[in-house]
C-alpha cells in the first residue's frame, strides 16, 4: 500500500472535485504530457504571461492594501484606486495607526531580523509576547510561531504522528495540509466536506481495526473558497466519542468569527476545547507567518520535532509586532469585527435582491459562474469598472464551480457598498448573470 494511505471501504467518498483532492496541486494550465522540461516551462510561461497581461493574476499594487487600493492597469499602465473586494485584510488593519506604530517601534528596538532559527539563535521578548497573546485568545496554554501558515501545516502533522497513527481530514482542506500529508510517515484518511456522519464512519472503522492508534481530526474553521464554516460542535462530540484530538485551521476565522474575533472556536463557545489550533498572520492580522496553539506539552514537543520550525529562521521582529499590534487592536475594538459582519450581510442581501444567488457565513462571498462564461473576461470587466475582485477557476476549484470570490472589508460605508453594487448590476446584466 502506498505510504500515507489506508484502504477504508465502509463508504464511497463522492469527492466534490470528482477526483482525488491531492491531485489539485497540478501545475496551472500545464500540459504535463510535454516530455521535455524546457518545452513545458516555455509553454507554461507563455500562458502565465497572458494572464498577467490581462490583469487576472499578479496585479501590480502601488501603496497599501486598503478599501480603495491604488492598482496599475496592466494594459494602459494607468494607476487608479479600485474598490478592494479581493483581499484577506478583512478588518483593514494594514493602515491602522496602532498597528503601523507597533511595527515601527519594533524595528527601532530589535532591528530588522534575528539572523537564524530560534533553536540556536534565540528569539526576542516580543516573539514570546505574541505567542502568549495567541494562546490566550485561543484559550490554550501556549503557542508556537512558524515562518508561514504553510510551514505550520507542513510541520505539525509529521512531528506529532507516527506510522501507527492517523490523520483524518476534511476533503476540502488547504493544499498545505496535503503537502504535510505527503511528507509525513502516518496514515491519512479523508471524509466528506463538513459531514459529521462521514467523519464518524471513518473513525468507527479506524477504531475497530486500530484501537490504540493516535488519531487527529483536522478541519478548517472557515473554508477559503466557499466561505462556509465547519460544524465544530458536532465534530467535537464525534472526536470525544472515539478518543481523538481535534485540530482546526482557523486562518480565515481569526479576526472574523466570534463576538471578539477570537475565531471559529469562540463562535461555537469552544475556546480551549479544540486541542490544536493552527492559523496565519496573513489574513486579518495583515502580516506574514503562522502559528500552532495547544497545550504546553504539545508546543514544547513541536519546538524540537517540527522540522519546518527548527530549520527556518525566526520571523523578523517587525512582522511579529504587526501581528501583535493587530491582535491588540481587535481586542480593544470588537466593533470592527461587528462592522465586518454587518457589511457582509448587507452586501449579500443586496446581491440577492439584484438576482445573484449568494450566501455567506463569514467574510468570504462566492458568486458561482456558469462554465460558458469566461471568468477571466469577467474579472477584467470588473477591473475596468473600478473593482478589484478575484476569479477562481480550475484546478483551484472544480471546472463546474468556477466563481468570483469576494472578500469583504469592515471599513466600507453603506454608500460605498451601494456604488459597488451598481457595478455588479451592470456587469451581471452584461454577462447574463442576473
Amino acid at each position: 500500500m502506498e505510504k500515507g494511505k489506508v484502504d477504508l471501504t465502509i463508504e464511497k467518498l463522492e469527492f466534490d472535485f470528482g477526483e482525488n483532492a491531492e491531485n489539485f496541486n497540478a501545475a496551472l494550465f500545464l500540459d504535463c504530457e510535454i516530455p521535455d522540461f524546457k518545452q513545458r516551462a516555455k509553454s507554461f510561461s507563455t500562458q502565465i504571461k497572458k494572464l498577467v497581461d490581462n490583469g487576472f493574476i499578479f496585479r501590480k499594487v502601488h501603496g497599501p492594501i486598503t478599501k480603495f487600493t491604488m492598482v496599475e492597469d496592466p494594459q494602459t499602465s494607468q494607476i487608479r484606486p479600485l474598490m478592494m473586494l479581493g483581499s484577506n485584510n478583512y478588518l483593514d488593519l494594514a493602515i491602522e495607526p496602532h498597528v503601523k506604530n507597533k511595527t515601527i517601534e519594533a524595528i527601532e528596538k530589535f532591528g530588522t531580523g534575528c539572523g537564524g532559527p530560534a533553536l540556536l539563535n534565540g528569539y526576542t521578548s516580543i516573539h514570546k509576547e505574541l505567542e502568549q497573546k495567541i494562546a490566550k485568545s485561543k484559550g490554550m496554554e501556549d503557542a508556537l510561531i512558524f515562518s508561514s501558515g504553510y510551514s505550520a501545516n507542513v510541520g505539525w502533522p509529521s512531528a506529532l504522528l507516527t506510522d501507527d497513527d492517523f490523520l483524518v481530514y476534511d476533503i476540502q482542506s488547504h493544499g498545505s495540509l496535503f503537502d504535510g500529508i505527503k511528507l509525513g510517515n502516518f496514515k491519512s484518511v479523508p471524509f466528506l466536506h463538513n459531514d459529521s456522519k462521514s467523519l464518524e464512519g471513518r473513525l468507527k472503522k479506524i477504531r475497530i481495526d486500530h484501537p490504540k492508534s493516535n488519531i487527529i481530526v483536522c478541519v478548517e474553521g472557515v473554508y477559503s473558497m466557499d466561505g462556509d464554516i465547519a460544524p465544530l460542535d458536532e465534530f467535537k462530540l464525534v472526536c470525544e466519542k472515539y478518543n481523538c484530538l481535534l485540530c482546526i485551521d482557523d486562518a480565515h476565522g481569526t479576526g472574523v468569527m466570534g463576538h471578539n474575533g477570537h475565531g471559529t472556536q469562540e463562535h461555537f463557545n469552544l475556546q480551549g476545547k479544540v486541542e490544536i489550533c493552527m492559523g496565519t498572520f496573513s489574513k486579518s492580522l495583515t502580516a506574514t507567518g503562522g502559528y500552532i496553539a495547544s497545550s504546553e506539552d504539545i508546543i514544547n514537543y513541536l519546538r524540537i520535532y517540527a522540522n519546518s520550525y527548527i530549520y527556518s529562521a525566526t520571523v523578523a521582529p517587525s512582522i511579529i509586532a504587526t501581528a501583535l499590534g493587530a491582535l491588540e487592536f481587535i481586542e480593544k475594538n470588537p466593533h470592527r469585527v461587528k462592522a465586518l459582519h454587518d457589511n457582509t450581510q448587507y452586501f449579500v442581501k443586496k446581491l440577492n435582491s439584484l438576482g445573484f444567488d449568494v450566501k455567506s457565513e463569514s467574510a468570504i462571498i462566492p458568486i458561482f459562474i456558469r462554465k460558458d462564461v469566461s471568468i477571466r473576461d469577467l474579472v477584467s470587466r470588473f477591473h475596468q469598472e473600478g473593482i478589484f475582485i478575484n476569479g477562481i477557476e480550475y484546478p483551484s476549484v472544480p471546472r463546474a464551480k468556477q466563481r468570483l470570490r469576494l472578500s469583504m472589508m469592515a471599513t466600507f460605508t453603506k454608500a460605498e457598498l451601494d456604488e459597488g453594487l451598481k457595478v455588479f448590476e451592470k456587469i451581471g446584466k452584461e454577462f447574463d448573470l442576473i
